[in-house]
């Protein structure tokens, strides 16, 4: 069995890099950093829309590019890497994918095409409280089609022109979507450790609602886009943890210490083995997680818990440890160490905290241990 991508998406990967190379350094992850007032890089954000790569899942009725999700994935790698500073997962990885499993053909005709052209941006908001998703997990209600409530945090929430809410109705918890730039609908900005990527407090009283998909599967409708999410964000956390450990290794050939390169002593050496050991691990689970989620195996809830768990380990471990390969000179603002570090916390809980998937890879080798 080949795990390997082909040869064109091999080549849109390395097109991937080549553009985010050119169009988006550290200096724009900064720059959104050091502005309280933007919580994205708009220009950047239209010229990926111009790539096309918000429509790469997006069916060509829709006019999207009509790609898989294979395709998806090396682009998350690239923009992992990067540190791009866009609600692109939110929209992407959440939004869309709840639209493609469970939206009417209206639901999508309203909202794709506008993604697909970057005029759209939108957030998935299921949390209320710290904790695994759960039946209790929404308390927000759906009574005649307006929704009343409040989710948090919700990533993006602050940007984001449409949400997909977790709510509970007559039938019990659903999927809804709804307009944020409609009535009902207020919104606080919440202060993360990675400000490159917005959070926001989001109430609802009285807003417009939309069912996504049947009465009562909102649960499984949320899980089902977890796990899908999952996949995708672990490609980013890889391609995240990779340049860390560029970086850590870059600079240990280069820092002389008592007439030697740091990178000659035993300490680095060993730092820099177990950054690549965890990657290469990480790579492996997020390769079984993409063939899973493109074929849609039955093995996706197993892969996508060992995604998820293994990337988040990598990219918190390589933004951790290239820290500390820098020594002193790491903590500094001037460093781009921290930059990385406060996206792999960040990535680390925006599908839900390692912790929780643990306990979901757990139940899923349970499962398949006693069939």
């Amino acid at each position: 069995m080949n795990f390997d991508f082909s040869d064109d998406q091999k080549f849109l990967k390395n097109e991937a890099r080549k553009f985010l190379e050119a169009r988006c350094p550290t200096s724009k992850a900064r720059a959104v950093l050091d502005d309280p007032a933007r919580s994205y890089d708009v220009d950047l954000w239209k010229e990926v829309a111009e790539q096309g790569w918000l429509g790469t899942t997006i069916p060509e009725a829709y006019n999207g590019l009509g790609l898989g999700r294979l395709e998806l994935c090396v682009i998350a790698e690239e923009l992992g890497r990067a540190l791009a500073p866009l609600p692109f997962a939110s929209t992407v990885y959440f939004a869309v994918e709840a639209l493609l499993m469970a939206g009417s053909d209206a639901q999508k005709q309203a909202w794709l095409p506008k993604i697909a052209a970057g005029e759209a941006i939108g957030c998935f908001a299921t949390s209320e409280r710290p904790g695994a998703l759960t039946e209790t997990q929404a308390q927000a209600r759906v009574d005649g089609g307006k929704l009343t409530g409040t989710k948090l945090p919700v990533t993006d929430g602050d940007v984001a022109d449409f949400a997909v809410v977790l709510a509970r109705d007559g039938a019990g918890p659903g999927l809804f979507l709804v307009d944020l730039n409609g009535p009902g609908v207020t919104r606080e900005t919440l202060q993360t450790l990675d400000p490159s990527r917005g959070a926001a407090k989001l109430s609802f009283s009285g807003a417009p609602a939309e069912r996504l998909g049947e009465p009562g599967e909102g649960l499984a409708l949320a899980e089902a886009v977890l796990q899908h999410a999952a996949v995708l964000l672990a490609f980013e956390q890889v391609g995240q943890a990779d340049r860390a450990l560029e970086m850590a290794k870059d600079y240990a050939m280069n820092r002389y210490a008592f007439g030697r390169p740091i990178a000659s002593y035993q300490a680095i050496k060993h730092k820099l083995a177990d950054m690549y050991v965890k990657n290469e691990l990480a790579r492996s689970n997020a390769y079984y997680g993409a063939w899973a989620l493109e074929t849609g195996a039955s093995e996706l809830p197993l892969a996508a818990a060992a995604a998820r768990v293994s990337a988040c380990e990598a990219a918190w471990y390589s933004a951790k440890e290239n820290l500390q390969t820098h020594g002193g000179i790491g903590f500094t603002w001037q460093m781009d160490c921290h930059l990385f570090y406060r996206r792999a916390q960040q990535l680390g809980l925006v599908a839900g905290a390692a912790k929780a998937w643990k306990e979901r890879l757990v139940t899923q080798l349970e499962r398949r241990n006693a069939a």
